[in-house]
């Protein structure tokens, strides 16, 4: 392979892939994609069927998959309960336009793991949920503010987004992470109905984690100042135990929303809570207020059925201790590869593990954390990573931009072992080309 053309080595092999690549630059303005994350130089493959930790594209190339849907497959491509239950459920009907018993039995399945949702509300994402928090909390506590901590990522539209063109945030304050006491002299002006928090970190559940003192302290703060504490568990929750990423850092919030794995692979999110804030969703005669919930999809029975068959088995716990080995091991394999190499990098997370390239501040005791504070340190390196992902999915490694391997029940060891072969390859072959920066990524 002549590594310094890459791209063009890529191509040669997904050549049909760029044919719907052009034909998708005719209709999509996003550089011919439906998804922000998934413009690559030069394209993404397209792919036609997927099975376990699979998946194949219209060129025959057979990828380790680690987009997983964005997060929401945790059990893998076409989990055979899962596809049993949309089956059926599909001869039965996709949309009554009525009230079923699956939206009782799923509220119930997720109130059982999470018991602070005790109200639930369904929506059509995980972003839905976030909005609703929002209004919501501003009716409980009767104040108009939001506060949000940077780098946290809680769907697109204006007040869940960092600033950018066409956003409006006039009524948002964002505030560095870690930092109670600039926290607490924000939550003690109570002009605050709501503290939007990111479950595991920023980022994705955390390219920038949390720690645990922090979030320990965010409830005392909250409550002291009036003020709705939500975390955002739609990529972690159920990811690495069965109450959510809020049990395993000891934590009870107010408001939780959900998304991603609990419709088995099927759009949707959830919101739940204090049953006194989820009231206000309850219809009163006036004066009193109320929110109007509508969503045509919100809890139809084809994805209800999907969510049931797929929280039965997240109930159980046997998911979520198969994705932390999984993820013990790839950051075990992973690191000891680099380390061998010479690569200045690590591996780190639990089921999402996150790829580090840059310098190395310390050795962590625990692998689950990065070798370095520093953000800027963790959020660079977007160019290296963009030409990282071209060589990895050259090699069949399908990720997000190289970000991070999305760890699901069905992978392997087998399948490990291969990615880091890949991995390995692909940054000696980076640094054959002159790729690689020059801020420390080879030790």
């Amino acid at each position: 392979m002549d590594v310094k053309d890459i791209a063009g080595e890529y191509i040669k092999t997904r050549q049909r892939s760029q044919r719907l690549h052009e034909r998708a630059e005719q209709v999509f303005a996003a550089n011919g994609v439906t998804h922000a994350r998934r413009v690559l130089d030069p394209f993404r493959p397209y792919i036609t069927h997927a099975k376990g930790s699979k998946k194949w594209d219209v060129d025959g190339n057979e990828y380790i998959d680690y987009v997983l849907g964005h997060g929401a497959l945790i059990l893998g491509h076409g989990h055979p309960d899962v596809v049993r239950a949309v089956q059926e459920q599909m001869a039965k009907g996709v949309h009554y336009g009525e009230s079923h018993e699956l939206e009782i039995e799923w509220a119930e399945l997720i109130k059982s793991m999470m018991p602070s949702m005790e109200r639930i509300e369904f929506f059509s994402c995980g972003q839905e949920a976030n909005m609703m928090a929002i209004r919501l909390a501003r009716i409980y506590t009767e104040r108009g503010k939001v506060l949000r901590f940077e780098e946290n990522f809680h769907g697109w539209a204006d007040e869940l987004i960092a600033p950018a063109p066409g956003v409006v945030t006039n009524n948002v304050c964002l505030i560095p992470g870690h930092d109670l006491d600039r926290l607490e002299k924000e939550l003690a002006t109570r002009e605050y109905a709501i503290l939007m928090v990111e479950g595991g970190g920023a980022h994705m559940a955390g390219q920038i984690p949390w720690e645990t003192d922090f979030i320990r302290a965010l409830p005392g703060l909250t409550q002291k100042y009036g003020t709705v504490l939500l975390i955002d568990e739609v990529v972690t929750g159920f990811r690495d135990s069965t109450g959510g990423w809020q049990a395993s850092v000891g934590v009870t919030p107010e408001l939780t929303s959900l998304g991603k794995i609990i419709g088995g692979g099927l759009g949707t999110g959830a919101l739940g809570g204090k049953a006194d804030i989820m009231d206000i969703l309850r219809p009163k005669p006036a004066p009193k207020q109320f929110v109007r919930h509508s969503g045509t999809w919100n809890a139809n029975p084809l994805t209800a059925a999907a969510g049931v068959a797929a929280c039965r088995l997240y109930q159980t716990g046997e998911v979520q201790a198969r994705l932390n080995q999984l993820g013990a091991y790839l950051r075990r394999r992973g690191n000891q590869a680099m380390k061998e190499q010479g690569v200045s990098g690590r591996l780190y997370g639990r089921s999402i593990v996150w790829l580090y390239l840059g310098p190395i501040d310390y050795e962590p005791s625990d692998d689950t954390l990065p070798p370095t504070k520093d953000t800027e340190k963790l959020l660079s390196g977007a160019t290296n990573k963009a030409r990282l992902c071209l060589h990895l999915l050259h090699r069949c490694i399908s990720t997000i931009g190289a970000r991070f391997f999305i760890l699901s029940s069905a992978h392997n060891e087998g399948d490990i072992d291969q990615t880091i072969k890949a991995l390995g390859d692909s940054l000696d072959a980076m640094t054959a080309e002159g790729s690689l920066d020059k801020e420390g990524l080879r030790g």
